[in-house]
């Protein structure tokens, strides 16, 4: 049954639908909706609210899910057992770094929390004044090395706890972020190690490194191996093998040259099988024997259709670039004009041809001696053309002591590529001090290290949650799909009060809606 009820506070009555359902044989209320002023409903009722006269919106989807996930993580308390009780809740610093980090990488901290819905959901209250890159560094100056480890590792400990007990591999990104004072100033190239899980690439131990003196990767794999307690698999990249001793009893996962294996190049795609259509939706493979650094190895012949268009593409567009200065340089020398020697004008020409194999396709002939009389004769071999078509473009050589399925072979190397991603997105192409008086220093770029693994963290838990809901989607694309689930704010005019406001979700389509129900954004709608 429903029913008006007033309730009076501070000498005005204030008015509630409530439903009264029976309990245990006793009515009690069940559910309440808020009326407002006797005046407020009035108002409403004479249509004098009228339509809005000022509308505002809110970034919401992606922040509440983002949100939503570091909470179910319960990210904030482990960071505070982590580092023990302290005047300054850095907890709800760092998740509220790692959620802006997440849903506005590279915009200004108090700019994004004005702009966005999180100040309307983010329990206990934190006032706006809070948020702001001044404060966020003057929580965190006082955080150790030890400190930072302390904190990623409570964190990884609810992951793991959350996604069940994982397989381990350890990547080495050397592209992760690069620093600079500013957008013009010299820029310093940081890379990172780190152990995730196969499934989700989901990052649990992490160390960045400067480019110079950096350890070996073998070395900071173990170091990692040390924190994360469990047996780890090597990932590395085509020519990190050779440093690599691949019988010292590590498992491993790692690419090789193609040309290294001319003879798997030239096996008919026939000898290759589909690969878990519903994973890997055009992939073909190989698996067999091949020897690799002196013994004989499982190695794993890949295809991918998506690769090779896009790799046929970019060797389109480098060769139409290559012949175009090519007959530049022909038309020249044909001019008799040319005064620079013949040795750099063969320089000239290995310059133009080495980009993406179009030295393999373009065969060149330099006659002449003197500078005057040298000529240049070019052609494009269809021929050399089509079998670089036919055995390269798709292909991935693998090679792994493990007996996994090959489905499960390609997710691990392919781990690296989802991290780098995730990482070009969160960091940009390089990170810039926001001021001149802001310095990259290297406690700073520990901070800023730690809150962009966490940020990756919790970014491939949800496209790992999301691919589980039948949605195979990148974190850019799962990110990008929830921002467009905004909050829209409209004001009406006041009736003798404060102005009235009225808050409505934009539109959904049917993955959006699936992505609101599997994020349990309805509890953070307004």
């Amino acid at each position: 049954m429903a029913s008006v009820i007033g309730k009076r506070v501070g000498g005005r009555t204030y008015y509630y639908l409530a439903k009264t359902e029976r309990v245990n044989g006793k009515p009690r209320i069940t559910s309440q909706r808020y009326l407002g002023t006797a005046e407020d409903i009035a108002a409403g009722l004479d249509g004098a609210a009228g339509s809005p006269d000022g509308t505002w919106h809110l970034a919401f989807g992606d922040v509440a899910a983002v949100w939503s996930t570091l909470e179910r993580l319960q990210v904030r308390a482990a960071i505070d057992e982590a580092l023990g009780a302290r005047s300054v809740p850095i907890g709800t610093y760092l998740a509220l770094a790692v959620l802006h980090r997440a849903t506005a990488p590279g915009t200004d901290l108090a700019q994004w929390w004005a702009e966005s819905a999180a100040s309307r959901f983010v329990r206990p209250r934190v006032p706006a004044a809070a948020v702001h890159d001044d404060e966020f560094w003057r929580a965190t100056r006082r955080l150790t090395r030890p400190q930072l480890e302390r904190v990623e590792d409570a964190v990884a400990a609810r992951v793991r706890a959350h996604v069940g007990e994982p397989i381990l591999l350890a990547v080495d990104v050397p592209n992760f972020a690069t620093y600079a004072e500013s957008e013009t100033a010299a820029a310093s190239p940081a890379g990172l190690s780190t152990v995730v899980t196969r499934d989700g690439a989901i990052p649990l131990a992490s160390a960045v490194y400067r480019r110079e003196g950096a350890v070996p990767f073998g070395v900071a794999a173990d170091r990692l191996a040390g924190r994360v307690s469990g047996p780890v698999t090597l990932v590395f990249e085509t020519g990190q093998h050779a440093q690599l001793d691949l019988d010292d009893g590590r498992h491993f996962v790692g690419a090789v040259p193609l040309g290294d294996h001319p003879e798997l190049l030239a096996r008919p795609a026939s000898a290759r099988r589909p690969v878990e259509p519903g994973r890997f939706a055009g992939v073909t493979a190989l698996d067999t024997h091949a020897t690799v650094s002196g013994a004989v190895r499982r190695v794993i012949l890949t295809h991918s259709a998506k690769l090779h268009a896009a790799q046929a593409r970019g060797f389109a567009q480098a060769l139409s670039s290559a012949t175009r200065q090519l007959d530049g340089l022909a038309l020249a020398l044909a001019a008799g004009t040319n005064r620079r020697p013949r040795d750099q004008v063969l320089t000239e020409i290995a310059r133009i041809t080495r980009v993406r194999w179009v030295d393999r396709v373009v065969p060149t002939r330099l006659t002449g001696t003197r500078p005057a009389e040298l000529r240049l004769e070019w052609r494009v071999d269809e021929k050399a053309r089509s079998r670089l078509d036919e055995e390269y473009f798709g292909k991935q050589l693998l090679v792994t002591d493990h007996d996994w399925p090959v489905a499960d072979v390609i997710t691990a190397y392919r781990a690296r590529y989802h991290l780098d991603s995730t990482f070009r997105q969160l960091n940009g192409p390089f990170v810039a001090a926001t001021a001149p008086r802001r310095h990259w220093t290297e406690h700073r770029i520990a901070v800023h290290s730690l809150v962009s693994v966490l940020a990756t963290a919790v970014t491939h838990v949800m496209r790992q949650e999301a691919d589980r809901a039948g949605l195979d989607l990148s974190v850019r694309e799962l990110l990008d799909l929830l921002s467009r689930i905004g909050e829209t704010v409209l004001r009406y005019p006041s009736t003798g009060g404060r102005p009235r406001t009225r808050r409505l979700l934009t539109c959904r389509d049917e993955v959006q809606q699936k992505l609101f129900d599997l994020f349990d954004l309805g509890a953070y709608a307004p």
